[in-house]
């Protein structure tokens, strides 16, 4: 398989370097990227083909991977579009929907869609994906392997769900990192060390994730496990209820949605 990335930036180097080490061949991969530091650390790192421009990269490869910034999209796919053939196009940029891309791609219509989050950096990302009518079976089954070199994968019929899935997993490492940032602060002010506050909070929260991914029952029904009555839970989860907490995360994952969708609509212009 040929695959093509256009940028080679952190979440392009995660994806190559999972595919690699899920049996890619290296001297299929072609990476087309302007920084010399990109491109050096690439071949370094992977072997991979690297380009400072589309005018060296070779036509017709079988997947294209978009892994540019959104706002850099349109100027940036011009030079691929007489390349493509009956290439899959893969993107990862954020918020961009698939009418934009085919427009700015002349029309193409292989195209699949992500929402991969962070966690991938370290090949244990989720990743959201919605393809267009025109993508073949075997067109979803390669996209789904590129993208499962670096964690999981979700596909989702309606596009429109794609904000969505960006305010729960694209978006969700913030509202993880936010909790175990305010279980650290709790740990300070009841003295601990910043490494012992640390060590604490994230274990703790890698160790329940751990559990409820293990388990068949709902978070729900874990939760109420660890809740003795009239006891230390207990009186933590009703002053965070108190607070609003579970509800300003649902509201937080909606707010985000709708910023996802205004994002969309102004990226995909023009």
């Amino acid at each position: 398989m040929k695959i093509l990335f256009l940028g080679g930036g952190n979440m392009a180097n995660a994806l190559i370097g999972g595919m690699v080490k899920q049996g890619f061949q290296a001297s299929e991969i072609d990476v087309i990227d302007p920084g010399l530091e990109a491109r050096d650390k690439l071949t370094a790192a992977y072997a991979v083909n690297c380009h400072a421009s589309a005018k060296t990269a070779p036509a017709a490869p079988d997947v294209v991977v978009l892994a540019v910034k959104p706002q850099q999209m349109k100027e940036a796919v011009a030079p691929l579009v007489a390349k493509l053939g009956e290439a899959l196009v893969v993107s990862i940029a954020a918020g961009l929907d698939m009418a934009a891309l085919s427009r700015w791609l002349g029309g193409h219509r292989r195209i699949v869609r992500c929402m991969p989050n962070t966690p991938a950096l370290i090949g244990a990302g989720i990743t959201g994906l919605c393809a267009l009518p025109e993508v073949s079976a075997e067109q979803r089954a390669a996209a789904d392997r590129v993208l499962r070199a670096v964690g999981t994968t979700v596909w989702i019929a309606d596009e429109a769900k794609m904000d969505a899935v960006t305010a729960i997993s694209g978006s969700g490492p913030a509202y993880v990192f936010l909790f175990i940032e305010a279980l650290q602060q709790a740990a300070a002010e009841f003295g601990f060390t910043p490494e012992q506050g640390r060590q604490l909070a994230i274990e703790t929260v890698q160790g329940a994730a751990a559990l409820a991914a293990q388990s068949s029952e709902p978070a729900s029904v874990l939760r109420e496990r660890v809740t003795s009555k009239g006891g230390t839970t207990e009186a933590a989860l009703r002053v965070m209820a108190e607070q609003g907490v579970k509800d300003g995360i649902v509201a937080g994952c909606k707010a985000a949605e709708i910023r996802g969708q205004e994002l969309g609509k102004l990226l995909g212009a023009g």
